[in-house]
This record gives structure tokens, sequence and C-alpha cells, in this order.
């Protein structure tokens, strides 16, 4: 969930401003890929036969909505929103002022990156993400809580080198969680982590993978072969590739946001 709350961060609540995603795909209409912000007029009616996501160019967490409608090819519209300076209008819809937002045609209004994702795999047709049956949904939202105590450590690292700590602990921790990553691999003798095909949790853990690079974090998964490989194949697919950006522009951003100037707009 994305807000870009002051530095320094202490929890999973944090931005997310940290780096570049963006949409490009047959289904999808960008209503305004810059950023809107305070004083902007609210964006239309969601067409009858589009779902709307707010999202943010920069944000993993609405990257995980976008690479479940990508995967999904679902008919979608997105409109970006500027997460320093929030239009008065998306307030209003969601006074948290978190993206990913989606909207549906009815108005209806759904937050949280997990949330989010779960009701665009459950409401539309297609390719499913999650698992039919109930223990597979539970093992891959288990496996998701226990993600969700790595990815701080993906903020921590680089924030702690900027400001000249020693970040050699954080970095044994990294490693140490990407290594049970990769003996759960191991374990289940599987491409992905919910088996030979890529399902929701693949997505859900996905957009910090991608940014390793930018954040100089690859060397954290020396000695992680099936994990390494795991990365390899998602390099390949298809929604992985219509929501990327390439690492110079993901290192771009970084340095407009550690200098408290997110360029929110980059490379448009």
């Amino acid at each position: 969930m994305c807000a870009v709350p002051p530095l320094p961060v202490s929890n999973v609540h944090f931005c997310q401003g940290f780096f570049v995603a963006s949409l490009h795909t047959s289904t999808a209409k960008m209503v305004s890929e810059k950023c809107l912000a305070k004083g902007s007029a609210a964006p239309g009616p969601v067409p009858k036969d589009k779902i709307r996501i707010y999202s943010m160019r920069f944000c993993p967490f609405a990257q995980r909505a976008r690479l479940v409608l990508a995967a999904k090819g679902i008919n979608h519209e997105t409109v970006n929103i500027h997460l320093k300076e929030k239009p008065e209008w998306f307030l209003a819809k969601n006074p948290l002022g978190l993206v990913p937002t989606l909207e549906t045609p009815a108005g209806e209004i759904i937050y949280e990156s997990p949330i989010t994702c779960d009701y665009l795999d459950e409401v539309y047709a297609g390719k499913k993400l999650l698992p039919s049956s109930p223990y597979g949904k539970a093992q891959q939202k288990m496996m998701l809580e226990h993600y969700s105590k790595v990815v701080p450590l993906f903020y921590k690292i680089p924030m702690g080198r900027r400001n000249g700590d020693d970040v050699s602990g954080l970095e044994a921790e990294l490693k140490e969680k990407f290594g049970k990553l990769n003996e759960d691999l191991v374990k289940k003798k599987s491409k992905f982590f919910g088996g030979d095909s890529i399902t929701m949790i693949d997505y859900m853990m996905w957009p910090w993978f991608e940014r390793l690079a930018a954040l100089q974090l690859e060397h954290c998964m020396d000695g992680t072969p099936e994990l390494k490989k795991w990365t390899e194949l998602m390099w390949e697919d298809p929604a992985v590739k219509a929501c990327m950006h390439g690492t110079d522009t993901y290192k771009v951003f970084l340095e407009s946001y550690a200098a408290g100037k997110p360029d929110f707009d980059y490379g448009l």
C-alpha cells in the first residue's frame, strides 16, 4: 500500500515511492499517465466495461494489482496519483490515500494490494491465480504473511546505506530470508512458489525482486540457485514484461526520492 509517508519508516506502510512500474497492454487505458495532484479535476465515472485502478508508477504494492490485471487480461483504465499531493477527490474515495485502489462502474471502492488482487481473481474470468481449494488458498496467504516480514528489509538496507550505517546485519538477515525461500522451492520441487506455473503468490512477491539491482541487493541471492532460477523465469512472464521498467529508471527515481523530490512522472 503506497502512501509515501515521511522518512524514516518503521513498518510496511512506507512507500513504496522507491520504485517505478508501468503497464502497457491491449486491455489497459491510461486516463492520465502523468500523476494527478491536489487541485486536479476528478476523472469521470468508470466505464461500464472496465474497472479503474488508482496507481502510482513507482509503487511495488500497486504493481501487484497491475500484474494481476495484465495476467488476467482485464479491461481496465489507470489513473496515477501524486502521493505527496493527493487530490481531494481521491481522498474522498479512499481516506487512507493508498494505492492500489480499485473503483468499479458501480462506484465500489476496494484497496490494499492483497485484497485488490484477490478481488480481481475472484470477480473476473480467465486464468485463475489463486488455488481452488481452501487449503491451497490458506497456504498462499500464510506464505504471503511470511513474505511481509521480508519486505521491510528492501527499504531499511538502502536507507541505512544512505545514512552511513552498518547494514551488514540487515544484509545477513535478508540472505537468510532468501535462503528460506530457496529451500521452499527445493522442497516443493517446483519452478514457482505455487507449483509449475505462476500463481498469485509469485506476483505478490515479484515487484521487490525486480528492483534488486537498483537497490544493489543482488548479492544477497548468492547461494540460492533455485531462487535465481525463479527470477529468471519470472522475467520471461508476459505480465511481468508489461509492467516493468529498466534498472536505470529505477535508479533515477531512487535518487530523486532520496533527495526528497520524488519525480513521479520521470520518463514521461
